[in-house]
């Protein structure tokens, strides 16, 4: 029989200029990755040119005048979506065990993130293994979905890291509040399996 392998839990934040992609595109990309303990294993990050013939929606556009460092930061030394993407599947691929995805919504960044994968490499490193960690958290609080978002989370799940609206910031900001969140619900598992 195989040994299982273990779960490594990739946080993902990626950044963009419209609601979907192919119209839009994705402008930046961010990961971390913890082991089954919590510690980083490792980073990937990159900033990607725009799609042809894509363009940024207008309210896209709005919302990133707020937030000009943190543009910035998304468009220095972009590049081709293809070379990036290969780089992440392979990243991914030689983490030492089964990449789980992880975000806030995953069902935002998981839409993005997998159309990239197969429309530039045709590779599916996650298969379609993913947490969306306010769903996570519903289920550990026993609570409605809507009773679930972040302003009702416990502070001591929290990262003390700032959301930023770089990639690499944010998907450290949300690993450390997954990890938190693993952390505290399996020692609450261990607890009652001792009973």
């Amino acid at each position: 029989m195989a040994k299982k392998q273990a779960e490594i839990y990739v946080s993902v934040d990626m950044e963009a200029d419209g609601p979907i992609p192919g119209p839009h595109s994705m402008l930046s990309l961010g990961a971390v990755a913890y082991g089954p303990d919590g510690e980083e294993l490792a980073t990937f990050s990159a900033n990607l040119e725009t799609l042809p013939g894509a363009e940024a929606h207008p309210r896209m556009a709005e919302w990133w005048e707020k937030f000009p460092e943190a543009w910035e930061a998304c468009r220095q030394n972009p590049r081709p979506p293809a070379e990036v993407m290969h780089e992440f599947a392979d990243w991914l691929e030689g983490l030492p065990g089964l990449p789980i995805f992880v975000a806030w919504p995953a069902t935002w960044d998981f839409m993005w993130i997998y159309w990239y994968l197969i429309h530039f490499t045709d590779r599916r490193p996650f298969s379609e293994h993913g947490i969306d960690m306010r769903s996570y958290a519903m289920g550990m609080r026993r609570r409605p979905f809507r009773e679930c978002a972040k302003t009702w989370l416990p502070q001591r799940w929290f990262s003390q890291q700032a959301h930023t609206h770089v990639a690499l910031d944010d998907a450290r900001e949300q690993g450390e509040l997954f990890m938190n969140m693993l952390r505290e619900n399996t020692a609450a598992e261990k607890s009652r399996d001792e009973e």
